[in-house]
């Protein structure tokens, strides 16, 4: 009986233990080694500094497990799709832009990204600041960085770059949260979008995508400028297609395809663009049917900020909902 207890009390911490964070002293791995490295040699950075903030970084299983399971590759479009469109974040959405009118239309103005679109990456990211993420973001880029081989490679440069930040801001190293990917703030930027395409659109000398909203507006709009943008043209849209040629159904998030080719092939776009423009057609479904959808330069443009379609088709749903009624809220 006693021994029973024992073996429970056991099993017990060592799950505390997994949902916590474990211990790996990631500055006795050689990439971590090599990583601090090249920052001090590059950036001039401290080497005591750099090997403080490994020694905190602490190993998150639930980063591994929920990277191995990402929605945009598990669900279909009508699961994917009840996820965001809901009247919850639709209502949130017409408040945020009623709250930062101004805001929306200088970065609109200055950057060419309408405020609707604007308006549903911040609420698809993050519901409009209600769901910024609890992990800390050095625990989950140093996992990803030194125990997810996969991607390892990615992840060992968004923490150098993470590092670099907290240099810049004089963060506390271990006091930002956000996903389980290492973004964070109301637009969920991964630390490298944070250092190049962050923007201090309030003008008070700070750049903060995790307090300033309207930051993150301005930062998210020159994002989106930044990876070509095309004011004024359109994003996608829906098609009738029963039986198209696979030949039409392209592999990848970029368009290889012009509309020239889906025209000939006796799809009707309905648009005034020209034939060269790129395309790509999108077969989506929901529940039973499959629904068809000619996309453009626009969206590949959101699939920039994440790299899936189902997120491109979410932020433009959203964005449409928005667009309804502005005045809501």
């Amino acid at each position: 009986m006693l021994r029973s207890c024992f073996l429970s009390v056991m099993l017990l911490i060592a799950l505390s233990l997994l949902s916590a964070g474990t211990t790996a002293d990631y500055r006795q791995d050689p990439e971590a080694r090599a990583m601090v490295d090249r920052l001090v040699a590059e950036d001039g950075l401290d080497r005591n500094q750099l090997m403080d903030w490994l020694g905190q970084a602490r190993r998150q299983e639930q980063v591994l497990s929920l990277i191995r399971r990402p929605a945009e590759k598990t669900l279909t479009w009508g699961e994917y799709r009840s996820i965001f469109l809901t009247e919850r974040r639709t209502r949130l959405g017409h408040r945020f832009l009623n709250q930062h009118e101004q805001a929306f239309a200088r970065a609109e103005d200055v950057y060419g990204v309408p405020r609707a679109i604007v308006a549903a990456i911040i609420g698809v990211e993050t519901r409009y600041g209600d769901v910024m993420g609890s992990i800390r973001v050095l625990d989950a880029l140093a996992t990803l960085a030194f125990d997810y081989p996969p991607r390892s490679d990615f992840f060992r440069g968004q923490l150098a770059e993470y590092f670099r930040l907290v240099h810049e801001q004089d963060f506390e190293v271990t006091e930002p949260t956000g996903s389980y990917a290492g973004a964070m703030g109301y637009g969920q930027f991964i630390p490298g979008s944070y250092r190049h395409y962050a923007r201090d659109f309030d003008g008070d000398g700070v750049v903060d995508l995790m307090g300033s909203p309207v930051d993150a507006i301005g930062s998210v709009a020159h994002y989106m400028a930044r990876h070509d943008w095309q004011p004024g043209q359109p994003v996608a849209v829906p098609v009738d297609e029963a039986t198209p040629s696979p030949a039409l159904l392209t592999e990848g998030l970029k368009p290889r395809l012009t509309l020239a080719d889906y025209r000939r092939a006796g799809i009707d776009d309905g648009t005034p663009l020209a034939s060269d423009t790129p395309a790509r057609l999108l077969a989506l479904t929901v529940g039973d049917q499959t629904r068809y959808w000619l996309t453009f330069p626009n969206f590949y443009a959101i699939t920039r900020y994440n790299h899936s379609h189902l997120y491109a088709m979410a932020v433009l749903a959203l964005s449409r909902t928005l667009e309804t009624d502005e005045g809501k809220g």
